[in-house]
C-alpha cells in the first residue's frame, strides 16, 4: 500500500470520527460554534472538519506528496504534517474572514461598513488575537517540518548517490572481467531505471571530461 493511500485513509478516518460530534445542529449554531474557542479545528487531532470538503483536502495533500516525493514512513509523516499545518493555516484565514463578516453584516453603505469593520476589530479583538496565536504556532510547525524533511531527504539522496556510484563501479569491474553481476546479491535495491539513469550520467561526465581534456590539448598544441 502506498504512503499516499495511507495518508488519505487517515484523513477519511478523521472525518468519519468527526461525524460523531453532538454539537450544534442549526446553521446559525454551527457558524457560532466554528468560531468558538477554535480548539478542535486548529489544535485537535481531527484534520478535516465536518463542514469541510474531504476531496479538497485529498487534493491538497496530493499536491504536497507530488512535490515532496517522500520515501519511507518518516518522510511521509513529515509531508503529512506539512499538508495538515498548511490546511489549518488556510482555515485560520477563513475563520478571520467569517469572524469579521458576521460582525459587519450586509449593510451596503460603505461608511457604515467601514465603521462596522472598526467596531468588529475592537469587539472581536480577543478572538482575532487567538487566531493570530494559532497562525504563528502553525507557521512555526510548518517551518520546522520543512527543515526536517529537507535534511532527511538530503541525507537519503546523498546515501543513494554513494550507493549508486559503488554499484556502477562493481558492474563495470564485473563487465570488464566477463562476469554477470546481480545487484540484489549485495543488497542493492535500485530499479533498472535508476541504474540506467546513473550509468548515462556517468557516461556524460566522462564524455565531458574527455572533451575538456581534448580542448586543453588542442590549445597547447
Amino acid at each position: 500500500m502506498s504512503t499516499a493511500h495511507l495518508t488519505i485513509d487517515r484523513a477519511e478516518i478523521n472525518r468519519a470520527n468527526s461525524q460523531h460530534s453532538t454539537g450544534p445542529k442549526t446553521a446559525e449554531g454551527k457558524q457560532r460554534s466554528s468560531l468558538n474557542a477554535l480548539r478542535h479545528g486548529l489544535t485537535g487531532q481531527i484534520v478535516v472538519m465536518p463542514t469541510e470538503d474531504l476531496q479538497a483536502y485529498q487534493l491538497h495533500l496530493k499536491s504536497f506528496t507530488d512535490e515532496c516525493d517522500p520515501k519511507g514512513a518518516i518522510e511521509a509523516h513529515l509531508v503529512q504534517a506539512l499538508a495538515d499545518a498548511s490546511w489549518r493555516l488556510n482555515r485560520v484565514a477563513a475563520l478571520e474572514t467569517n469572524l469579521l463578516a458576521l460582525a459587519v453584516g450586509n449593510d451596503p453603505d460603505p461608511v457604515n461598513g467601514a465603521m462596522s469593520i472598526v467596531a468588529a476589530l475592537e469587539s472581536q479583538s480577543k478572538a482575532l488575537a487567538n487566531l493570530s496565536m494559532h497562525s504563528q504556532r502553525l507557521s512555526r510547525q510548518f517551518e520546522r517540518s520543512v527543515m526536517q524533511l529537507r535534511q532527511l531527504q538530503e541525507t537519503r539522496r546523498a546515501k543513494e548517490q554513494k550507493d549508486l556510484d559503488s554499484l556502477i563501479d562493481i558492474m563495470e569491474m564485473c563487465e570488464s572481467e566477463g562476469e554477470t553481476y546481480h545487484p540484489s546479491a549485495d543488497g542493492f535495491v535500485f530499479s533498472k531505471q535508476q541504474i540506467n539513469a546513473a550509468i548515462r550520467a556517468r557516461n556524460r561526465e566522462r564524455q565531458a571530461e574527455e572533451a575538456h581534456e581534448y580542448r586543453l590539448e588542442s590549445a597547447a598544441a
